[in-house]
């Protein structure tokens, strides 16, 4: 039996209504769900005393059921005589005070502010089909009319899918007449989408609009959005924004409702945000391993990221997280991020917290009742301290964080904020800096501080950085590439002038420093805030052989080149500066540091015999194949060190191709020169061998 019409048009004919209802003969018809699951809503907005008004009541049984609880004052209302006769039949003994009428809601009978409330299940959505001039017209006469009706203090409480067009049109016309404007979501209309057909994948909401008195002259509006897991609601600077959020529940719905459905969406993220801040609290990805046999107890479970450690490839990369999710030896494996800023208690809380929400992303098939399991490395969510936060006018804003790795040891880490999930800079702090001594210290200082000092001093430049150890497997490379000068094993001794361009917290220029006794190095950076990050957290500083440029590194090495041979030539000149620009494929360097003509000014003040060491950062594999062609025109030996599960690979460029060696006199030459670095008496990282980050270097 066809009880659906073929144009959404029809939904606001009377012909098919008196139709739809002879067809569907006494049996209840309930759009967007049953009395159990309005019930919450509507007795959080309607008394039981009050005079209620339903608008196109249909035979649904909802003011059946409303009317067998305690609200007894219920009057409703429908276009079609049809049901309205049924209505009457089956209400007439059991139900004496409630009346049923045909009306037309756009043209109604009843005197001004007769009722305290007017309720809609489903109607707008009914008339509301389109935005034709027409439609717009009657749902105006229709709003206006619910208006009349309604006592001042009285609320006209709809529910409606909130398609886009339909909340615009509502939150539109009662916001212009000052009305208080709240959108409620439904609580366990979540389930009903997960369960719904896939074309009906959107929760249902209620509009409440509180009718007020007019203030001449008054501009102010109110919007509020109240969502199912939380008492209270938010308050909404705008109409925009409540369309925004409305739409991101729906989003998310919808989302729900596709995993609950099919595995192997491709890669899916979503954020889970503070109900009272809005702010982010986790960030969740969800992983399907279509290749893990299905079991009862392969389906589903979720890893809590440590925190300060999303930045890893493991937990921060697509591939990363889908051999972990292999691993793991689940068919779906959701990871979950915890956000800096945020206060989190422990695993327990996190979970519960977590467990309602993450079911609505089980999979398909899952048990009922199956208990999922939550994950960690080593069963606790790590230590992550801010330890300070500002914001530059050139990179914007960012954070310094101490952060607990898998070995027990601090690290230190400058984040920018617009790009969260990459380490601009890191530094492993000594052992006596231990987070508990750090936590003390800070207590200490809070405690003898005056109370007009501000609270957030930094730490003692220098004192607390581990100066011998590096970080970045790509700094690691870049030092290697210094194997590449003549006479290796005699480079302390030999004095070496150094171009680094991007400072950052300054950890590489600083370990040539310390390293290289007959160095001079100019570090070239575009942002004096860097250099103050550097100096005051990161325990750089200048001398003689180390000096700072602030400056673009494009105008810096363009006004070396214009002085021609005056200038003394650099043997070694190292690229590791990232662009601002996030659309491009290329993150490091920016694009204009790899023109060719711009090259042949690097190649101008680098020595015959000398080094470039460019890190780059490209995924585009076209605009990739084009940076290399450029380097090869310019620098005739070209040498390519990919990063292991990382994005980055290291470039040495040399002007003379008959320098060029194989793989087993690198390695030798690398070798030669740890064993000089490593002499008694010098600071060095055991675990860093130079000779490995040359093992698999290719010639372009």
């Amino acid at each position: 039996m066809n009880l659906l019409p073929k144009s959404s048009k029809e939904f606001g004919s009377v012909d098919y209504w008196e139709k739809f209802f002879q067809q569907r003969g006494k049996k209840a018809f309930e759009w967007y769900g049953t009395y159990l699951e309005l019930c919450e809503v509507l007795h959080k907005y309607i008394k039981p005393r009050e005079k209620v008004l339903v608008i196109g009541c249909g035979n649904s049984e909802l003011s059946e059921q409303l009317y067998d609880v305690g609200y007894r004052e219920i009057v409703n209302i429908d276009i079609s005589e049809v049901v309205i006769k049924q209505m009457r039949e089956r209400n007439a003994s059991r139900r004496p005070q409630m009346s049923f009428l045909k009306m037309d809601m756009m043209q109604m009978e009843f005197p001004d502010a007769s009722f305290q409330v007017v309720l809609d299940k489903g109607t707008l959505d009914a008339v509301l089909t389109d935005e034709e001039e027409k439609t717009l017209q009657q749902v105006d006469r229709m709003l206006a009319e619910v208006g009349r009706v309604l006592q001042v203090g009285g609320r006209y409480l709809c529910i409606s899918l909130a398609q886009a067009h339909i909340l615009k049109k509502a939150v539109g016309h009662f916001s212009r007449e000052g009305w208080m404007v709240r959108v409620h979501q439904v609580a366990n209309s979540q389930d009903q989408v997960l369960e719904a057909e896939p074309q009906f994948s959107l929760p249902v909401f209620a509009f409440i609009m509180t009718k007020f008195r007019p203030v001449p002259g008054s501009a102010l509006q109110i919007f509020e959005l109240c969502t199912q897991e939380q008492g209270k609601p938010v308050r909404l600077e705008s109409a925009e924004r409540l369309a925004e959020a409305v739409r991101e529940r729906q989003q998310y719905a919808w989302l729900c409702s596709q995993l609950h459905r099919k595995a192997g969406l491709g890669s899916v993220s979503l954020d889970l945000c503070d109900g009272d801040t809005g702010e982010p609290r986790y960030t969740l990805h969800v992983v399907d391993s279509p290749t893990v046999k299905p079991s009862r107890d392969s389906h589903f479970a979720i890893f809590i990221i440590p925190q300060g450690r999303e930045t890893e490839w493991l937990f921060g990369m697509e591939e990363g997280r889908k051999q972990l999710a292999a691993s793991a030896g689940f068919r779906r494996l959701i990871t979950v991020a915890l956000h800096r800023g945020q206060q989190y208690e422990g695993m327990d809380t996190i979970q519960a917290e977590l467990s309602a929400r993450v079911m609505e992303l089980a999979p398909a098939g899952m048990p009922t009742q199956q208990q999922v399991p939550f994950l960690s490395v080593g069963g606790d969510i790590g230590v992550r301290t801010v330890q300070h936060q500002d914001r530059s006018p050139m990179s914007g804003d960012y954070v310094i964080e101490d952060v607990q790795g898998d070995d027990k040891r601090f690290f230190r880490r400058l984040i920018f904020l617009s790009n969260r999930n990459v380490v601009q800079s890191e530094a492993r702090l000594l052992k006596d800096v231990s987070h508990r001594a750090q936590k003390k210290r800070k207590k200490d200082r809070k405690k003898q501080r005056p109370a007009d000092t501000p609270e957030d001093l930094p730490a003692a430049p220098g004192q607390a950085i581990d100066k011998s150890y590096l970080c970045c497997e790509h700094h690691k490379a870049m030092i290697a590439g210094l194997a590449l000068l003549r006479n290796p094993e005699l480079l302390l001794e030999t004095p070496l002038a150094l171009l680094v361009v991007g400072l950052g917290g300054g950890s590489l220029p600083l370990f040539i420093h310390d390293h290289f006794p007959k160095s001079c190095i100019d570090a070239v950076e575009i942002d004096p805030s860097m250099l103050e990050v550097a100096t005051q957290w990161f325990g750089f500083s200048q001398s003689d052989r180390m000096k700072v440029h602030i400056a673009d590194g494009l105008d810096y090495i363009t006004n070396l080149a214009g002085r021609g041979e005056v200038w003394p030539h650099y043997d070694v000149i190292m690229f590791d500066v990232d662009s601002k620009d996030p659309t491009l494929g290329m993150s490091c360097p920016p694009p204009a540091f790899v023109d060719q003509p711009f090259l042949q000014k690097v190649k101008s003040i680098l020595t015959p015999e000398g080094v470039f060491i460019l890190n780059l950062v490209c995924r585009d594999l076209g605009l990739k194949d084009s940076v290399l062609a450029r380097l090869k025109a310019v620098f005739p030996l070209l040498y390519v060190r990919r990063i292991e599960d990382e994005v980055n690979e290291i470039l040495f460029c040399q002007l003379q191709p008959e320098q060029k060696l194989a793989t087993p006199e690198l390695l030798e030459m690398a070798q030669a020169l740890e064993r000089t670095l490593k002499k008694p008496g010098r600071g060095w990282d055991d675990t860093y061998v130079l000779s490995d980050m040359l093992k698999t270097v290719k010639i372009v």
